[in-house]
């Protein structure tokens, strides 16, 4: 008996002790929980304004519209003298000019080497002279000596003009007066061929303006007799159109047709006082001009697809957009035939 009574008091006591441990685990581990920091509650993201766009407007206002086409031309002569060998080239002995040189008409600009024939020529004029003075004797005399005499002076003559103009043949003159614009680059022993041009001398006298340009349909729309405003170092005079492509003079000369072909020429009746060959100028040639019409700038014209539109702003705030039809436009403006009304307010690009 009293051995299980003491087994039931040692196993109570047993289990008050493990049930004790197992509360004193479980508050520690509560209290621990406690010891803990909170977890922080999310911040709310801030309250971000939607950005407020800026626009760059103008209003469609009434005015006139102008299409012109700007660039620079150079002053050239009116007439000018191409020097070129035409019978047969030759080596060259010496170019007696350079570009800039003023020259009358007749002055040798071009000799070729002459291989002896300026002494073949005076040996014939001596021989020319020598049946001069035989025909002068054979006159006193009988008539078939005279008519000897006669026949042997027309074949001294005729040899003697043959080496002349051969002789010329080697020397370029200028045909007018004027200054030289353009020297071959050539040196002594250099051949040149025939129609090779040399030298070309311009008459300063009387001077026009050519513009240039790489595509003909830059210049397509200028017509004979449209006017032109002209600028050199800031003095101003009116010119007007005298030649373009499609009114140049036919001309087999390939590189002549090619020039014409996208070149302007204007002349001026009273050039600037600076003027000269190769003087540079700002030109302004007006083609169409509308007046009194509705015009934005064509920044402000937009194009998508084939379609034109514009973009509205209304009532201070609000965007729309309008379908437009564009007529005329110029450098920095564009017509508006349809779609918008004075005083309204578009948006730019």
């Amino acid at each position: 008996m009293s051995t299980n009574w003491r087994m039931d008091k040692l196993s109570r006591t047993i289990k008050q002790a493990a049930a004790l441990g197992l509360t004193l685990v479980l508050g520690g581990a509560l209290a621990g929980c406690s010891l803990l920091p909170k977890e922080e509650e999310a911040l709310k993201p801030p309250l971000v304004k939607p950005a407020q766009e800026n626009y760059t407007t103008v209003k469609v206002e009434k005015g006139s519209i102008v299409k012109a086409i700007s660039g620079s031309g150079s002053l050239e002569s009116v007439h000018t003298d191409i020097s070129q060998f035409t019978g047969q080239g030759g080596r060259i002995q010496e170019i007696l000019v350079k570009s800039g040189d003023n020259v009358k008409k007749g002055d040798v600009l071009v000799q070729l080497i002459l291989d002896g024939l300026d002494l073949q020529l005076k040996e014939q004029q001596l021989a020319l002279e020598k049946a001069k003075y035989a025909y002068q004797q054979a006159r006193n005399g009988e008539d078939q000596a005279v008519k000897i005499a006669g026949l042997q002076l027309e074949i001294e003559q005729i040899k003697y003009d043959r080496l002349s103009n051969q002789l010329n043949s080697k020397q370029l003159v200028a045909g007018i007066d004027g200054q030289v614009i353009f020297t071959e680059s050539l040196e002594e022993g250099d051949f040149v061929e025939a129609y090779q041009t040399l030298v070309i001398v311009a008459d300063p006298a009387k001077l026009r303006i050519a513009i240039r340009v790489e595509n003909a349909n830059d210049i397509r729309e200028v017509e004979v007799g449209a006017k032109a405003d002209i600028t050199l170092k800031e003095e101003k005079v009116a010119g007007k159109v005298v030649q373009t492509p499609s009114s140049s003079p036919d001309t087999l000369n390939k590189d002549l047709a090619e020039k014409y072909a996208k070149t302007l020429y204007i002349e001026v009746p009273t050039l600037p006082k600076e003027a000269e060959i190769g003087s540079m100028v700002d030109v302004k040639i007006i083609t169409q001009q509308r007046d009194d019409v509705l015009k934005i700038p064509r920044s402000g014209l937009r194009s998508y697809l084939g379609r034109n539109f514009v973009r509205v702003l209304e009532e201070g705030k609000r965007l729309r957009e309008i379908d437009v039809e564009p007529g005329l436009a110029g450098s920095t403006e564009v017509e508006i035939v349809k779609g918008l009304t004075e005083g309204q307010i578009i948006v730019m690009q």
